[in-house]
């Protein structure tokens, strides 16, 4: 049997305190550590969609990262940080609810309506909810998870990559098909795209892969501007991974721009799945009144 996510916390914590282990190595880990048979590793979730030791060990990452308990130096390896060693020399066991005190998780236990008391797995978590309010809470939680691991894997690609993404985005969205532009003659326009085939409607894109602590400012939105006013296009798309500064936001000028920052270019890449796959879906279903009657 899979133990409860909670008592899975300390030991992987604990696991990583001489070295770091890739997702492998701390899968067999917990084997070790809880004796567990090839069954309860091959054991489902309730749904019976997911793997609970698989599912288990996820929710430990994304719990550490939150807590800045460990970092990911490299895809699938995970590494134990100095707060992360500091509360192994001062504990014997770890709680969600220890996690409260670090400013970080407090933050995105909040933003994701995360009750830290019950276990995760629990039926019994949101009591005070209705099936279908939990059911929306967690697939908001595991959603806001995911665009969180979107932007931290889009800034480990190139700039180019960056650019291909967008413009793929833009026409999943419905925009015509786009073409990166010549990085030696750009002059601030990373891509184009043609809404008609004759190219009568044309918009400009500006692409920018930055740090959250990087925002857009003004200045990058005026040096656009000035670029759709020399290619002689009213219409514009600003995206960027961080944010806009409200002096940015609040630039007018006679031209069409679109501003999207990191939140909005994650929700929209998971909306027109783009760098995404649905792993599972369940079903809601009602009854068919009209079945019924007579």
């Amino acid at each position: 049997m899979i133990p409860q996510f909670e008592e899975f916390l300390y030991p992987f914590l604990l696991a990583l305190k001489d070295s770091n282990l890739t997702t492998k190595q701390m899968r067999a880990k917990m084997i070790d550590n809880f004796n567990l048979t090839a069954d309860d590793c091959a054991t489902t979730t309730k749904g019976g969609n997911s793997n609970q030791l698989s599912d288990r060990i996820g929710w430990c990452r994304q719990y550490f990262r939150r807590a800045l308990f460990i970092e990911i130096p490299q895809r699938g390896t995970y590494a134990i940080t100095q707060r992360g060693l500091d509360y192994l020399s001062n504990h014997t066991s770890l709680h969600r609810s220890d996690l409260m005190q670090y400013p970080e998780f407090a933050a995105y236990a909040s933003s994701n309506g995360i009750d830290v008391t019950p276990d995760i797995s629990s039926p019994e978590s949101d009591k005070d909810l209705t099936p279908t309010e939990s059911l929306e809470k967690a697939y908001n939680a595991i959603n806001n998870d995911l665009a969180e691991e979107l932007l931290s894997t889009i800034l480990e690609q190139t700039p180019s990559f960056f650019e291909k993404l967008v413009l793929k985005l833009l026409e999943k969205m419905g925009y015509g098909k786009g073409v990166v532009t010549q990085r030696t003659s750009d002059e601030g326009i990373d891509g184009i795209i043609n809404e008609d085939k004759l190219g009568l409607d044309i918009i400009h894109i500006q692409a920018k892969r930055y740090k959250p602590d990087n925002k857009v400012g003004r200045p990058l939105m005026q040096a656009f501007v000035g670029a759709l006013d020399g290619a002689g296009v009213n219409k514009g798309v600003f995206i960027t991974t961080s944010n806009f500064t409200k002096e940015a936001l609040d630039y007018k000028s006679s031209k069409k721009i679109a501003k999207i920052d990191g939140k909005q270019l994650t929700n929209l890449m998971i909306q027109y799945n783009v760098g995404v796959t649905t792993e599972y879906t369940y079903e809601v279903k009602r009854i068919d009144k009209d079945f019924f009657e007579e």
